[in-house]
């Protein structure tokens, strides 16, 4: 747990920032603090609060805000089901403890160090895991006490810091021209939605499903036999 605490520090230190900036806008449009720091807590998952502080200032589609949540969270599924060895023997109770502070960070920052030591574990998952759930509930809770306090910040361009989190996001998920058909695919379907007028939560939807559907379909054609 030691190891992990230390390993994953750098990394907690950028979700501060990002956390920071998230608690701003939130306080910006109506969220009191207590509210933020109890989404960050029992939701933990940057992405899903970002759209659901969105679609909650603008709208009502809180249907919309949900599935648009899980919808980004897909990937989680995997990145579960990817930990099975490292969870063995824990009880379904401590199981669903570490799943839950259990995030991008921490999870990629696991396997690397696993892939170059097998004795690296659950220990490690828990240990940067609190660290980085400690970190994002504070930072976040932080900013919006700060936000409450101060005027409107989009005049001083913090607005687009969603957009840069998921820029990051994404760049960091782009493997190379040979995948990005999906990536097109969800892409269009997303902008004709909103140009549409549709709810931008449902818009996220309907592009994760077609950029999905895309990916299984190139998938299965390289499969078949020339």
């Amino acid at each position: 747990m030691k190891h992990g605490i230390i390993a994953i520090l750098p990394l907690a230190a950028g979700a501060a920032v990002y956390g920071f900036a998230f608690g701003l806008l939130a306080a910006q449009v109506g969220f009191p603090w207590w509210g933020v720091a109890l989404m960050s807590s029992f939701v933990h998952a940057g992405s899903s609060q970002i759209v659901a502080v969105e679609q909650f200032a603008g709208s009502s589609a809180v249907i919309g805000a949900a599935l648009a949540g899980a919808a980004l969270n897909l990937r989680y599924i995997g990145i579960v089901a990817s930990l099975s060895d490292v969870l063995s023997g824990l009880s379904l109770r401590a199981k669903l403890t570490v799943i839950h502070i259990t995030g991008d960070e921490n999870w990629a920052l696991t396997m690397s160090e696993r892939a170059k030591n097998p004795e690296v574990g659950a220990a490690f998952l828990i240990g940067s895991g609190l660290v980085m759930i400690s970190v994002w509930t504070a930072s976040t809770t932080f900013g919006a006490v700060v936000g409450a306090a101060l005027p409107n910040l989009e005049q001083f361009g913090l607005g687009f810091a969603f957009n840069a989190a998921f820029i990051a996001m994404a760049r960091g998920l782009w493997r190379g021209p040979s995948n990005s058909g999906p990536w097109l695919v969800s892409f269009v379907v997303t902008v004709v939605i909103v140009l549409l007028g549709i709810p931008k939560a449902y818009a996220i939807v309907a592009g994760s499903v077609c950029g999905l559907a895309a990916s299984y379909f190139m998938k299965t054609q390289r499969k078949l036999p020339a």
